[in-house]
Formats: structure tokens, sequence, C-alpha cells
């Protein structure tokens, strides 16, 4: 078996590599909402100048335009990663947004919006969660009502992940009352400044860690053109499900870099003189930590084949989340264990170690085995939609 890439990767091996090297210095630190907008406008124009960001969008909507190449890739990931640079953007927007405006957006949407959108010049947030309507989004409430041209929105979404600091967002709306639950909702771009918008941020348990930001938004009489919907008027269920299938796939890219990192601290931390990447108990649980990456390395190269033939991927698309949620809040289990007492330390602490990343993380990780469907609630769908088992039976309803 020859698991060489070859010469001509190789050869784009080095590209990259030598790229890196040579723009140590217009490296961006930092969250993607705490760096300064210009210095991630620059910094994104400059990787699509070269093809590591935006690789396969066509050049008409601003992207590099190169055919996809699944070793490709994975080789601008690995460097990527040991670099200890992010290859792009993780956000809303690039992740989630833009393929799905790619597989169902007009024209004109295309233009508008995949290029401000992949070069940080427009910031998204997604409007899918209500009070009422979480794991079972399908009984969203917030109502969208004809007005000329125009919907006007009124209703209330809850968990908006940077809700107050996004420039537009995407959001669902009931568009046809009457309809059956799962129909009669639409998939809307709306611009956070119209009037009528009300921005509340939530406390949540990581108090002011990090960047990415809960809210709850309120919406009363908002107008927005009816040209913006996304798709056909009533099919915004389908479209939601794209969205969500390509915010599970971003799910699966970003666990070897959290593992390089907690590899540079154990080397690093160590108690008594003795590294803690040399404790017994800790390098065991780095190395079960270590197959599991590489494990879900290989899958998301299993699902991004698939993607490439255009085939569905089935099960293998369905365990993504669940998997890798656990697997970095694991990482951050360990790397807080590591740095002892130290690991519980932020807010500028005085011993507070990498800016309180690990708690983060951890904070982070735990979050989203919470959001976007819980753990209990992604086991239920793998099982009646991947495995075909059947659906849980009701309780029986008490007799009069």
């Amino acid at each position: 078996m020859d698991l060489e890439y070859g010469e001509k990767y190789e050869s784009f091996r080095r590209e990259v590599r030598e790229f890196l090297d040579a723009h140590k210095s217009k490296r961006p630190a930092g969250h993607t909402y705490a760096v300064p907008r210009p210095a991630l406008t620059n910094w994104l124009d400059l990787l699509i100048e070269h093809g590591y960001w935006a690789r396969t969008i066509p050049k008409g909507y601003g992207g590099y335009g190169a055919a996809p190449d699944l070793l490709e890739t994975v080789i601008m990931d690995e460097e990527f990663n040991h670099a200890g640079v992010a290859r792009g953007m993780m956000a809303q927007g690039p992740s989630m947004l833009v393929p799905t405006l790619l597989e169902h957006g007009t024209q004109e949407q295309k233009r508008r919006w995949i290029e401000p959108t992949m070069r940080a010049q427009v910031l998204w947030c997604q409007g899918y969660s209500e009070p009422g309507a979480g794991s079972d989004l399908a009984s969203l409430q917030t109502a969208a009502s004809e007005n000329g041209d125009d919907f006007l929105i009124n209703g209330q979404k809850i968990w908006t992940s940077s809700a107050d600091k996004a420039e537009m967002m995407f959001i669902l709306v009931r568009t046809e009352p009457d309809a059956p639950k799962h129909a009669g909702i639409s998939y809307l771009l709306l611009p956070m400044d119209t009037p009528g918008i009300d921005v509340q941020p939530l406390r949540t348990m990581s108090g002011d860690l990090g960047e990415n930001s809960f809210n709850q938004v309120f919406f009363t009489d908002v107008r927005v053109p009816r040209t913006n919907v996304v798709g056909k008027r009533g099919d915004g269920w389908t479209i939601a499900n794209t969205t969500l299938a390509h915010e599970r796939n971003s799910l699966n890219a970003n666990a070897e870099s959290t593992l390089l990192r907690l590899m540079r601290l154990m080397n690093r931390e160590s108690a008594n003189g003795v590294p803690a990447i040399a404790n017994p108990v800790y390098r065991d649980r780095l190395m079960r930590l270590q197959a599991r990456v590489l494990a879900m390395k290989a899958h998301a190269m299993r699902v991004l084949t698939t993607n490439l033939k255009r085939e569905a991927p089935g099960v293998a698309g369905l365990i993504v989340k669940l998997q890798n949620c656990q697997l970095n809040f694991d990482l951050a289990a360990l790397a807080i264990d590591v740095m002892g007492e130290l690991g519980v330390l932020y807010d500028h602490a005085k011993y507070e170690r990498e800016h309180a990343f690990w708690q983060t993380h951890s904070f982070l990780s735990l979050g989203f085995i919470i959001g976007g469907g819980t753990a209990q609630i992604q086991k239920n769908i793998i099982a009646e939609r991947g495995l075909g088992l059947p659906r849980e039976p009701k309780p029986a309803k008490a007799s009069a």
C-alpha cells in the first residue's frame, strides 16, 4: 500500500509552507469577532489571492475558482494546523450560509452576498431557535405576513449567536400559517439594522468568556423585501436542513489544531520538574484523544469525498456533531487538568494560562453539546434517520 501523496502534492505542500513562513507577521490572532475588521479582511483577501480560502468558490462570486481536490484540502488543513493558524474564518456566514446560497440562492443573491461574506466585510448570525422551538425547530412561530412587496416579521428568536455583532441574519419564518408544521416556512436574508429589531444579550454559564455571545432577538413589524427569500417561498425547511448539514460538516475540521495546541501545552506545563507529556496517566489520555482526532480526520475525508461525488453521506454525515463536540470538550478537559490549580483561572488573573483559551473552549464545547440539537437529540436522529430504527412510542393518553 502506497500512502505517499506523490510529487505533485508534496510540491503543493511546500508551497503552502512557504506562504505561511513568508506571512507570519500578517496573521491576525484571536477569535473572529475579536480581530479588528480591517486586519481580518486583509488576511482573508491574502488567503483568497493564493487560493487557501474560498478555494473552490467561483471567481464570479469572489472566490479563487479552483477545482475541488480532496488531497489539496487535506494538505492545506494539515499545514495551517501545524502553523497554529486558522485557514480562513470559522463563522456562520462562510461555513453555513455561503454553501446554502451556492445550492439554493438566486444569481443576484450569490453575487451580492458570497464575496463580502467570505472576506468578512459582512458578518452573519442564524435566526433558527425560538423559546418554544429548539430541538423541535419546525414548531417555530415567528411569522412573516405580506405587506405589498415586503414581509412584516413579528416574533422572537433565542440563542442567536453573535446577533449583537452581525450585520445580517439568515432567518426562518412562517409565511403560510395554515400549512402543515414542516411546510409554510421560508428562509429569509435580513439586515440587522432594520427598524423593529431588538437584540438583548443573554448571560450564559461562561460569563464574559469568549466572543461568541448568545442573544435573544425580538421582531416587531420588521420590514424585509420578499425578494430576500432564498429558494422557493414555503420551502424553508428543506433549505434549513441544507444549512444544518453544512454546520455539522464544519464541526469536523477543528479538532486537529486543538490537539496540536494541547500537545504544546503538555510539553510546557510541568509538576515537580516533570513535563505533563511525560506523565503516564496524562500521556495515556492524550493518546486516546489523538486516536479519536485521527479517526475524525479520516471521517472528514470520507464525508468530503461523498460531497465531491455529489452523494448523500448518510449516517456518516449524521454522527459528526455528536462525536466532534464531545471530542473537543474532552480535549479541553485534559488541558485544564494538566494546568492543575491554574487551570481554573481566567478573567486576567495573575497566573492565567493562554488568555483563558482552554476555559473558553471547554464552555463553548459544552454549549455545542447542548445547542444546535442536544447530544440526545442527535442520537435519536442517527437511530431513526440513519439506522432506520423505530421511533420511540409516545406516551399513551389517559382515557376519559
